[in-house]
């Protein structure tokens, strides 16, 4: 049985659906020729019984009328025996009796009466034999009398009697045989509607059983799928139920490895991509910024003011040792703090007739992690983009507020600001590294660019830049970060 189940398991589709047809027509069929069969020895046995009815009533009924008198007319020498009929009519009733012998549908009673009729008729020919004698021999008119009168009107009237009893019998049988095709054409139709429950409970049971093993590795691998889809590529199939479905159970495992690896590749790849816009930020910044930084120092030690080379000194090294951060991608929020501090010492010595700055963010959030070189490009662009474009004395202010278990930080400007054209132009493009426009359009997109790409590859797309602006008025970046 186990041998069949794996055997039927590794079939095809189409042939478990062949077998099915086959299963479900067999017993149908077998039930057909059966009854078939059995309505064929019916009927043949009725047919006989019809024919040998028929046969018996060839002899003719008026046999002892037609005797009787057709000897009567030999005796009284209106015919001779040569002109008389006896001798045909006697053949022709042996000739029927044979034929009704040779029925194997006679009963045992009938065929007891067929030899009766048989030894009745020799008897005949002997009474006929005898008359013709003394009709030869002459003066025996009274003998032949007698022996017509006591010996032959006798016989044909048993003869008579016994082909009677005989055509009563058969019709006693064929009346039987008739009852018995009607009990089974009654039987019949009992076992038709019997095996046609039969068939129907057969048929469902088939085509449930077929369509299961059909449709269950179906939707095994439908589910397969689905937990692919929510991203579980530890799903494997192990369907190998069908010859058809084991091939695309193979495949699907094989796709989901091929797929695996592929996102493998792809994240490695992006981790490559993020190092890579990591240090291109880095070498945007560190140079003109070490530049512009060295040459502020350089005209403070000319001037004598050594307190503030110290102190620029200083934050630079802060800002550099920050920047750098041993090739880690990701710090603490105080560590981010202290890195764009060390920046804003730097720019308000170089910008101190037009910059101020403060920050304020609750120590809740100091551990809380950050990419590496987060706020200081919000900042730059707050001083660059915003504060050197207005006249006057321009202050960015650093605040944070914990809402939700999450981080809000907001870098404050009263700068120039934007039309806002110009912020849904920035946002629309924020994942734009390199936007057409001009050199510094394209500067300030790529460091909020870089920024909200690597905030959100990192922790959802849910968090990110979010930017307000007034023409004139200033712009706020709020900065959106999980707090763990």
């Amino acid at each position: 049985m186990r041998a069949l189940k794996r055997f039927y398991d590794k079939t095809s589709l189409a042939t478990r659906i062949r077998v099915s047809y086959f299963i479900i027509l067999l017993p149908v069929v077998l039930f057909m020729c059966l009854m078939l069969y059995t309505m064929n020895v019916k009927n043949r046995r009725y047919d006989e019984l019809i024919n040998d009815v028929d046969r018996a009533s060839q002899f003719s009924l008026d046999f002892k009328k037609d005797f009787d008198y057709e000897i009567y007319l030999v005796i009284v020498e209106s015919k001779t025996f040569g002109e008389s009929e006896l001798e045909n009519m006697l053949s022709d009733a042996s000739k029927v009796v044979d034929d009704l012998e040779q029925s194997a549908n006679i009963n045992s009673e009938n065929v007891a009466r067929l030899k009766d009729v048989r030894k009745y008729l020799r008897n005949l020919r002997t009474y006929a034999s005898r008359i013709e004698q003394n009709l030869k021999d002459g003066d025996k008119y009274e003998e032949n009398i007698e022996i017509w009168e006591n010996d032959v009107q006798i016989v044909t009237y048993l003869v008579r009697e016994t082909i009677l009893q005989f055509i009563y019998y058969e019709l006693q049988d064929l009346r039987q045989s008739r009852s018995e095709m009607n009990a089974f054409y009654t039987t019949m139709s009992s076992y038709i509607i019997v095996g046609a429950l039969g068939v129907g409970i057969l048929v469902v049971f088939i085509s449930y059983y077929i369509s299961q093993s059909i449709t269950s590795p179906v939707r095994e691998l439908s589910k397969l799928t689905e937990k692919v889809a929510r991203g579980d590529l530890t799903a494997r199939s192990r369907v190998d139920s069908g010859s058809e479905i084991a091939v695309l159970s193979e495949s699907f495992n094989e796709m989901i490895d091929r797929i695996s690896r592929l996102l493998d590749q792809v994240k490695s790849e992006q981790e490559s991509l993020r190092k890579a816009e990591l240090e291109l930020l880095q070498a945007q910044i560190n140079p003109h910024f070490l530049y512009n930084t060295l040459d502020t120092i350089v005209w403070l030690a000319e001037a004598g003011d050594r307190v503030s080379v110290v102190s620029m000194v200083g934050s630079l090294s802060k800002f550099f040792r920050t920047s750098l951060g041993e090739g880690k991608e990701e710090v603490t929020i105080k560590d981010e703090l202290d890195h764009v501090r060390s920046y804003l010492e730097i720019q308000q010595v170089r910008y101190q007739d037009i910059l101020t700055y403060s920050i304020d963010v609750p120590e809740e959030a100091f551990s809380a992690p950050v990419p590496k070189i987060t706020l200081q490009p919000l900042v730059e662009n707050a001083l660059y983009h915003g504060i050197k474009n207005k006249r006057g004395m321009g202050t960015i202010k650093i605040t944070g507020k914990i809402e939700n278990k999450c981080l809000y930080l907001l870098i404050e400007d009263n700068g120039i600001g934007m039309s806002p054209e110009r912020v849904v132009q920035i946002s629309s493009r924020m994942n734009d590294p390199a936007p057409s426009g001009d050199s510094d359009g394209k500067v300030e997109m790529f460091g909020l660019s870089n920024v909200n790409e690597r905030i959100r590859r990192k922790y959802g797309q849910r968090y990110g830049i979010h930017i307000d602006s007034t023409y004139n008025v200033g712009t706020t970046v709020t900065l959106l970060l999980p707090l763990s």
